[in-house]
């Protein structure tokens, strides 16, 4: 049956037809439109994303940078504070071998003075116990040897620190008597104790020692020990005083022949340098031209002074006084006190004796 398109009917149907047609292109178009509305915000949302991303991995970029400069300057840092470290380890262990060589030199040099003055104490201790003024040892006290028999026994050996044979002369020394004068009595030393000396000393005994406090030192330095040791140079002369009162005061003899001194470092005063033969020369403590055959060192000083035979009595004079009055300290003398009174008595007197200018003439 064919479909009429000349009446109304047919033209409704037509237009539902293109009513139905248009609704699916609208809801198309539509769609499309809300699709391209999506990715175009899509693209920008993905857009400001990249935009921050690629911000935030430039500010990282940047903080790396920094860290690793960092890095480096710490690197750097440690690498010259090791280096330093090193250095100075190296440098301590330098100093370290250096004092540990100069402490071990100086121990052996102490142990050997150690042993030279262990043997001077023995051999000072055995003169000094079998020595008393009614027995005298004679070998401790030239003087009292006799004339044919002194020389053979006068001064064997050089001075060590505070110790010598006497170096007074003997107080009652004599010319030789004219053969035409009669002969006459020998006269006989007597003696006399003064009380208040003897109080003095037993009053130190008590409790000895070897500062000034006490009146028995008081006296001795003011009456003997400090003008004995009164020179023209009294600066030498204080320092001397001084080492003898400390004991590092140190006596040698210079050589008879002309040989190089030992201590090339050491600087001679009042003497020639270089040679250790006795000449013509100036006495540093009296600054008079004397022939000088001894020469002194105050402590560890390098300096040596040369001194004539008058001076070197006079030191050796307190040395000796020290060196007994130190034993009796030390508890080394077994006499009574009036013998060792007698002994310091006899020793004041080599002090004064000295003083006057009387010493024994070392020949040969």
């Amino acid at each position: 049956m064919s479909r009429s398109t000349g009446g109304p009917g047919s033209e409704r149907d037509l237009e539902r037809d293109r009513g139905q047609d248009r609704g699916p292109r609208l809801r198309r178009s539509s769609l499309e439109i809300r699709e391209k509305e999506i990715r175009e915000k899509g693209s920008e949302i993905l857009r400001e994303q990249l935009d921050a991303a690629q911000t935030e991995l430039k500010l990282k970029d940047k903080e790396c940078e920094r860290l690793s400069q960092i890095r480096n300057q710490l690197e750097q840092e440690l690498e010259e504070l090791t280096a330093s470290l090193f250095e100075e380890a190296h440098k301590m262990v330098r100093e370290a071998n250096v004092k540990q060589a100069a402490a071990e030199k100086q121990h052996r040099e102490a142990q050997g003075k150690i042993d030279v003055l262990q043997a001077e104490v023995t051999a000072l201790k055995t003169l000094v116990l079998t020595s008393t003024p009614s027995s005298p040892n004679r070998q401790l006290h030239p003087q009292l040897l006799s004339a044919g028999t002194r020389g053979s026994h006068r001064h064997g050996g050089g001075h060590t620190r505070n110790k010598s044979a006497s170096g007074a002369f003997p107080p009652n020394r004599t010319e030789p008597e004219h053969p035409s004068a009669p002969a006459q009595p020998a006269a006989k030393e007597d003696r006399e104790m003064d009380s208040v000396l003897f109080a003095e000393f037993l009053a130190w005994k008590q409790r000895p020692s070897l500062e000034r406090s006490s009146a028995f030192l008081s006296r001795i330095h003011r009456e003997d020990i400090g003008p004995c040791l009164s020179f023209t140079r009294s600066q030498l002369s204080q320092a001397v005083q001084d080492a003898v009162e400390n004991n590092s005061l140190t006596i040698e003899p210079i050589g008879t022949s002309a040989a190089p001194l030992v201590k090339a470092a050491a600087v001679e005063c009042g003497g020639p340098n270089g040679f250790r033969a006795a000449i013509e020369t100036k006495c540093a403590l009296s600054g008079m031209s004397r022939l000088c055959r001894h020469r002194i060192k105050l402590g560890d000083k390098e300096s040596y002074y040369y001194i004539s035979p008058s001076s070197r009595a006079r030191i050796t004079a307190v040395c000796n006084f020290f060196t007994y009055i130190r034993y009796i300290q030390q508890g080394l003398v077994r006499h009574d006190a009036e013998q060792m009174f007698w002994e310091v008595t006899r020793l004041r007197r080599e002090i004064t004796v000295a003083k006057l200018g009387f010493y024994l003439n070392d020949q040969g």
